[in-house]
């Protein structure tokens, strides 16, 4: 993206250093980096950087609209609505590919979006070792709007534990230590000095939780909550009822974040915006006829997670079988634009925007990011096995 910094990078770069890196990312919490990380970051210039952060503020002038609630009153499955809501989504991730339009220009659209968080700790790691071994250029940095390591690091500290005791605050998953990203987990720990507790060990009395911290009963105050529904209805009877009761009922513990805007920031929202690098987005159902070119659309189920059910090379088959139109949405293609240089064939890459939104402000602000690197049909991991320079990886943003 930046071409003379790439260039420079793909010189010096080895397999020597790529596997000093991966061991020093490795050395705090050996054995939990479940997913590949690629060989290299993304360089992107200020232009680009520019194009995704208006679309951002584009949507969140949608977000922080007064009738937003009621434009996505139907996007909380009815069963699944968690009392409690707050006014705002504490974090946002903003999806963005790199695409290149029908001109031929270098674009980002973007993909999704999710009022939940994401690698907030393991990114800020990942820079500290990233940095304590390439000399990166000065205007380079993975933070946005003037953060540093420093301020990022307060602004989540303030945002997730505040002025609450740190043992009354605690990272909730569905068996963390089992979880992919568990390593986020256990980096959150490190920066926060909160438990992580699995949703199966919290105690619910009369709507009054606690968990086992150090062989004694805790309260929990604040629950950073990492549970995705999509994978909670997946368990047994006994940990759904468990949930139930956690989730569904009202407990004196404040989310962040709600799991209400998961759905409401999601792709269900898609429908209503119109950007230039928004891709056309349309509810299934609402569609009184198929476009005639189905081979530049995708079709997402609205309800899942990491990719899970997208079809692809669509056919009328397809959409004839799905029972449930109402709960899907149809999106033009984009074209992502393999621009990213590595020593065999050139990569695709997607770059999440991250969003903290604290307390008392009247919109949240762009702070860091992570980003993806792929050469298969999907960006993700699980798309890419056995390619290299693709993966987990951080976008450095000219500034």
């Amino acid at each position: 993206m930046i071409p003379t910094i790439r260039e420079a990078y793909n010189k010096a770069f080895n397999e020597a250093y790529y596997a000093d890196f991966l061991n020093q990312l490795n050395s705090k919490h050996p054995g939990a980096i479940d997913f590949r990380v690629a060989e290299t970051p993304i360089f992107i210039p200020a232009d680009f950087t520019k194009k995704m952060l208006d679309t951002c503020d584009y949507i969140i002038d949608k977000i922080t609209d007064p009738n937003f609630k009621q434009l996505t009153h139907n996007a909380i499955p009815k069963q699944l609505h968690v009392p409690n809501e707050t006014n705002y989504s504490a974090f946002i991730a903003f999806d963005f590919g790199i695409c290149i339009n029908e001109k031929g220009e270098i674009e980002p659209q973007l993909i999704e979006m999710q009022g939940f968080p994401s690698l907030f700790a393991f990114q800020l790691w990942y820079d500290e070792v990233f940095r304590s071994l390439y000399d990166l250029p000065k205007n380079l940095s993975p933070f946005l709007n003037g953060y540093d390591k420093e301020k990022y690091l307060a602004l989540l500290r303030n945002i997730i534990v505040g002025n609450t005791p740190v043992e009354n605050v605690i990272l909730l998953e569905l068996f963390p230590h089992e979880q992919k990203t568990r390593i986020d987990f256990y980096c959150t720990t490190d920066y926060l000095q909160i438990n992580t507790v699995c949703l199966t060990e919290l105690i619910n009395e009369n709507g009054h939780l606690f968990y086992i911290r150090n062989g004694k009963k805790t309260p929990v105050l604040k629950i950073y909550n990492r549970i995705i529904f999509d994978e909670l209805l997946q368990q047994t009877p006994t940990v759904i009822e468990k949930a139930n009761q956690i989730f569904f009922n009202n407990v004196h513990a404040e989310w962040i974040p709600h799991p209400n805007w998961f759905y409401r920031i999601s792709k269900y929202t898609l429908p209503f915006l119109k950007h230039p690098n928004i891709p056309e987005t349309k509810f299934l159902s609402n569609m009184s006829s198929l476009p005639t070119d189905l081979n530049n659309y995708v079709v997402k189920p609205i309800f899942s997670f990491a990719g899970q059910g997208v079809l692809i090379d669509v056919t009328k088959e397809n959409i004839a079988a799905i029972s449930d139109p109402e709960n899907w949405i149809i999106q033009r293609k984009v074209n992502y634009a393999a621009v990213i240089e590595t020593p065999n064939s050139p990569a695709k890459a997607e770059i999440r925007l991250f969003y903290f939104w604290d307390e008392g402000w009247n919109k949240p602000k762009a702070v860091m990011n992570l980003a993806r690197l792929s050469k298969g049909k999907m960006i993700g991991t699980r798309y890419n096995k056995d390619l290299d320079w693709v993966g987990g990886t951080m976008a450095y943003f000219e500034q």
